[in-house]
């Protein structure tokens, strides 16, 4: 008799403290710099079976077109989770309400402005009334952080510039070409390019001069919709900080875009206040509001 009551009661505090496995709930997942599903699993699809693994919840992929689309899913409870970057965070934190579970920390993650070794350009302010490139539009690294340290050295990137976006690949063969003076560009970014161009044999490290590097940025994050209930927003941030070494190393087990999490931790104390550099930021490209995400 007493053990039958012992069991029930057992079974109840389960269910009342939101045992994620007993539920099998289950929650819908986007990645904002990824289109396609094909594209989803072969970068997170270990992560998220490992996700599985560890809260109990089912998860399903919701492809998303871009970060705009992402916004919406969670403004209208499409999704629910949200792995984004710090430029999306700001808009979603002020237009869906969406909240932090934990944060992506990448060692050197920061923005750099870097030129040719031959190059007349040993400041950034040389730079002003000369052609530089950049990566795709809204990009904390790519986009903003050069903006950034551009403006923090006299330089105002809205007027004393010309400016040109594209992809990474095609801004770092514009600079070997002497089509543009210089490129603003991720860390990461310019060591996978260095890797690139050694596998070819192509341009040294030496042949590079890097003029300013901004400060390390903001960690990316795993966002959560307003509508996601507390007790299960808390089971999937203690899951991850319980087992972290094996959530790390079901990312970097993807394809291509998961190489800049190498040698990432998972944080789970972030603050709002931690952005308000990609705020200004954000200012300083001419959206003051970061009400929009720019580009999309």
């Amino acid at each position: 008799m007493h053990r039958t009551i012992f069991t029930v009661v057992i079974a109840a505090w389960l269910w009342a403290f939101g045992s994620v496995g007993v539920r099998a709930e289950t929650i819908k997942l986007a990645i904002t710099d990824l289109v396609g599903m094909e594209e989803l699993q072969r970068e997170f699809g270990p992560f998220k079976a490992e996700l599985e693994k560890v809260t109990g919840l089912q998860i399903e992929f919701l492809p998303v077109t871009n970060r705009t689309a992402a916004l919406e899913a969670l403004r209208f409870e499409k999704v629910d989770f949200v792995l984004a970057g710090p430029a999306e965070y700001v808009v979603m934190k002020k237009r869906a309400k969406a909240d932090v579970v934990v944060g992506l920390y990448r060692p050197d993650y920061f923005s750099m402005i870097v030129v040719k070794a031959d190059s007349p350009f040993y400041s950034v302010k040389s730079l002003k009334g000369k052609h530089i490139g950049m990566g795709s539009v809204g990009s904390t690294s790519r986009h903003l952080g050069p903006m950034q340290v551009l403006s923090e050295a006299g330089v105002d990137p809205l007027k004393d510039l010309k400016v040109t976006h594209s992809n990474v690949k095609v801004i770092w063969e514009a600079l070997k070409k002497g089509d543009v003076d210089a490129v603003g560009i991720g860390r990461s970014d310019y060591e996978s390019l260095l890797a690139k161009e050694a596998e070819n044999n192509g341009l040294q490290r030496n042949a590079l001069r890097v003029l300013a590097r901004s400060p390390d940025l903001p960690n990316d994050l795993l966002m959560v919709g307003a509508h996601v209930p507390k007790e299960t927003v808390d089971a999937m941030r203690q899951a991850i900080g319980q087992n972290s070494d094996a959530l790390i190393a079901s990312i970097l087990m993807g394809a291509d875009h998961v190489k800049r999490y190498k040698d990432m931790r998972f944080l789970t104390n972030i603050g709002d206040h931690d952005y308000d550099a990609v705020r200004t930021m954000y200012g300083t490209a001419g959206y003051p509001e970061y009400a929009d995400f720019i580009g999309d």
